[in-house]
């Protein structure tokens, strides 16, 4: 997920109806009964052992009011001036407007960040801080595809990510860019191959796709990134979730309306994955760009489509006032 203002945001989350919010300090928290994932990882069988039983993965983890943490905004490597808008203290605001999942960029393939994490002892700092909060941390990671081994190990890195006890609760990959390798066609298999590969590493672990959304690519620009791999990523990805930003289209295309581009980029997005219950997570936002109306018309739509949970980008642009309307109808 590219950052605004300092990179350009190609176009770059939601509750399913009443979803229930029951997080422990832990993150791990039960899906609702009856929301649409079922998703299960084959067992694993060495010769001469019997399989391993195959684990039900949780959807929790991409449940009701998320938000998100990038590079930019936590790490004084990425930030002008060396002072982050958002700390590991900052959970603490995070849980108490109900954010009960936190998206953060854990990894980021950058000389600034010469390790597998964007900074270690503040990944370990949120992680901790946020699950002694009962809040959930899914991190994040893009994958440039110059490098499918490179970019795999750290996604495995993050898979694998222990602290005293705690790990991530997801692992989520964005999947927007494309300057690495222009080929579509060289580019969809690099992403096939990193994608298979991901998947068997993560076993139980809930895997997200955070992708174009689906009105950008085949309505406002098909050239973006054409003939994009839905069906064949499917079986890798348990949840999906749409770079929904509203707030980057006019008003002449229609597209401003938070209600209807949320609405129209799921339902797409289903149909491109030929699958009318897959779990979804809609990102909306940039936040310091949108009004109440528009996380109302936000809200609405992705309770009307049953997604699993929403949140809007970032937590850093997200105003106070903006986090009633977000929130989740108590049960």
């Amino acid at each position: 997920m590219t950052r605004r203002p300092v990179l350009l945001l190609a176009v770059l989350t939601l509750v399913a109806a009443q979803v229930s919010s029951c997080s422990s300090g832990d993150g791990t928290t039960q899906r609702p009964a009856g929301d649409a994932s079922g998703t299960t990882v084959p067992g694993k069988s060495d010769e001469g052992k019997p399989p391993a039983m195959p684990r039900t993965r949780d959807l929790s983890p991409y449940a009701g009011l998320g938000t998100w943490v990038d590079a930019y905004d936590y790490s004084p490597a990425f930030t002008e001036g060396g002072l982050p808008p958002v700390s590991p203290s900052s959970v603490d605001d995070m849980a108490a407007v109900g954010v009960e999942t936190l998206f953060l960029q854990a990894s980021k393939d950058d000389a600034r960040s010469p390790g597998m994490l964007v900074d270690e002892g503040l990944v370990e700092r949120f992680l901790v801080r946020a699950h002694e909060q009962g809040v959930r941390v899914v991190a994040w990671f893009l994958p440039r595809l110059a490098d499918v081994d490179a970019d795999v190990a750290r996604i495995e890195h993050l898979l694998a990510y222990e602290v005293g006890g705690h790990r991530f609760d997801g692992v989520a990959v964005d999947i927007e860019w494309t300057e690495s390798v222009p080929d579509t066609a060289t580019r969809n298999r690099r992403l096939l191959d990193l994608s298979e590969r991901v998947a068997e590493a993560a076993e139980g672990d809930p895997l997200g796709a955070i992708v174009f959304p689906p009105v950008a690519t085949e309505v406002i620009n098909p050239a973006l990134w054409p003939a994009f791999p839905y069906r064949a990523l499917a079986p890798h990805y348990e949840v999906w979730m749409t770079m929904g930003y509203w707030t980057f289209r006019s008003e002449e295309s229609g597209y401003r309306s938070a209600r209807r581009y949320t609405d129209e980029n799921i339902r797409r997005l289903r149909a491109n994955l030929g699958d009318s219950g897959i779990p979804v997570h809609p990102i909306g936002g940039i936040g310091d760009l949108a009004t109440r109306d528009d996380y109302a018309g936000f809200v609405t739509a992705a309770r009307e489509n049953g997604a699993l949970g929403w949140s809007v980008y970032d937590f850093a642009t997200t105003s106070s006032a903006a986090w009633p309307a977000l929130r989740p109808p108590r049960a």
